[in-house]
């Protein structure tokens, strides 16, 4: 088998002048560099990866943390992610963080096990002694989906909520709905700003807020949606419309409305963000803001990879565009 020491020998150089050119060095002169290239060519060698992460002192491996109960559009973002990663060169470490203090504790000792090069992650981490390991690590991080107010030197991508849920109100709004109800998460910061931009929405269009018709959820899933919209029922508050945070909220508020003998969209609208392969297929087919998800997830690792290679601690906080997507679920109120 050839070995980086005989393309040395071949190329009457050192060891650590291949190593710099097959780690992409500058610092090296183009007679070695043509010596070595021919080498290579000549022999059809094929770098070992763990002997180049060693000169590298790094281990190619990004860790991403996931919810434990992640939903469809974080299953389609991680595997945009993922890909984007193995394009790159990476290993993925994967990380399910349940929803508890107790769970983030356990993942923090996991990550202390492991050498990365970097994380991503895909759900906002309270434990603070979370954040100061990361920190005083110098482990690059970017947060996905989320914007970053409180880490320091961490960069983010994500699209404005208030601003997605504003425009999803709205929409109802033009449609003549002056009695529209909310289900959602409060426990993320992406719940509380689609909740805050849902109550500003109808405040600057003079459309009165119903704390009656504001159902707050533990999991932003179909399961969530259903068990939401029954709590809204038994109520006996009329409305509507609903606005839902997440698409898999509304496919559990439009399917638990069928059950009970509701029409969508002509009894109820229904409007959501997210925009999930499922919500093109079903019936009636799903109106919803769509996130630039491929965008979301190759900025992300473009980021990641950035800080990385150039160790760099440099905070970047990126907002994406977002864009209201009409089908069948939201009509004007009769």
């Amino acid at each position: 088998m050839i070995s980086i020491k005989d393309i040395a020998q071949l190329a009457e150089v050192s060891v650590s002048t291949v190593s710099r050119v097959i780690n992409g060095n500058v610092y090296v002169s183009d007679e070695k560099r043509r010596r070595i290239e021919q080498a290579i060519a000549e022999t059809g060698f094929v770098p070992n990866r763990a002997a180049r992460d060693m000169v590298r002192k790094s281990t190619s491996k990004v860790g991403i943390f996931l919810p434990d109960t992640f939903n469809q559009f974080q299953r389609q973002l991680f595997s945009e992610i993922a890909h984007n990663l193995e394009n790159l060169g990476y290993y993925s470490s994967f990380f399910f963080v349940p929803t508890n203090l107790r769970g983030e504790q356990t993942c923090l000792q996991k990550l202390k096990s492991e050498r990365l090069d970097g994380v991503l992650l895909l759900r906002e981490i309270e434990l603070p002694e979370f954040r100061e390991y990361l920190s005083i690590n110098n482990i690059p991080t970017v947060l996905v989906t989320f914007e970053n107010t409180a880490w320091k030197d961490v960069s983010s991508v994500h699209i404005g909520e208030m601003e997605a849920a504003g425009v999803a109100t709205e929409h109802l709004i033009s449609l003549g709905h002056r009695r529209i109800a909310m289900v959602g998460g409060s426990r993320f910061s992406y719940g509380v700003q689609r909740a805050a931009g849902f109550r500003k929405a109808l405040e600057q269009a003079g459309v009165p807020y119903y704390e009656e018709l504001t159902v707050y959820v533990e999991a932003n899933n179909i399961v969530g949606g259903s068990a939401a919209t029954s709590r809204l029922l038994e109520r006996d508050v009329p409305f509507s419309a609903v606005f839902a945070h997440t698409d898999e909220l509304a496919i559990g508020c439009i399917r638990h409305l069928k059950d009970c003998g509701f029409s969508i969209p002509r009894d109820i609208s229904v409007v959501a963000i997210d925009d999930i392969e499922m919500s093109s297929y079903l019936s009636p087919r799903l109106t919803t803001i769509r996130q630039p998800l491929k965008e979301m997830g190759r900025l992300a690792v473009s980021m990641l990879h950035d800080h990385i290679k150039s160790g760099s601690s440099r905070q970047e906080n990126i907002s994406l565009p977002f864009t209201l997507i009409r089908r069948e679920s939201t009509a004007e109120r009769l």
